[in-house]
């Protein structure tokens, strides 16, 4: 006996806001909305996830009481047509902690652990997207084959829109103002 598996219909058109903000975290999870259409996001590794909280723990612990820093949840980068990303470290405005959709202006850095799948996506599209939101950094972290963590930064140049490159860290990040302490990633 042979199944044939039907994507939903909704995978198959564009969505509206609307829609998106009806559907439940649950729906959500695994997918991100680009150019208005689904994209469905394979689920992360345990260490990936586990490098994704560590960085998350370690911003959140120095970022001081005006900035949060979470995993796993949108970041509404524009309306039409629909681009919502779920990039797997968010710092962002503390005073936005009870807004349904963060959007770019909440948002003061964003980190993608780079995985096997989704390396051009992580590479180049979303460093695109998030400097068009006008995100001011954007942290690319990559496992290197030693298990030390590769850290590229990338800073917003207002004048171009565009981010620059920054610093390449291993294993420790020294964070500038208003993140003035270290993190150590080098035991992971």
């Amino acid at each position: 006996m042979i199944t044939e598996t039907i994507a939903p219909a909704w995978m198959h058109q564009q969505i509206t806001p609307e829609e998106y903000d009806s559907w439940t975290e649950k729906q959500c999870a695994e997918i991100e909305i680009v150019d208005g259409m689904v994209a469905v996001s394979p689920s992360a590794s345990k260490r990936d996830n586990r490098l994704a909280r560590i960085l998350a723990n370690a911003l959140d612990s120095v970022a001081g009481p005006d900035w949060n820093a979470d995993t796993d949840f949108d970041v509404r980068l524009q309306d039409v047509p629909l681009n919502n990303r779920r990039p797997d470290v968010v710092v962002y405005r503390a005073d936005t902690i009870a807004v349904t959709r963060t959007r770019p202006e909440h948002v003061f850095l964003v980190a993608e652990v780079v995985s096997p799948g989704p390396e051009t996506t992580d590479r180049i599209v979303k460093v695109e997207q998030y400097a068009q939101a006008g995100i001011v950094f954007y942290w690319r972290i990559e496992q290197a084959a030693t298990g030390v963590p590769l850290i590229y930064t990338y800073i917003l140049d207002p004048a171009t829109g565009s981010y620059r490159t920054g610093e390449m860290f291993t294993g420790i990040v020294e964070a500038s103002a208003p993140f003035p302490a270290k993190i150590d990633l080098g035991r992971i």
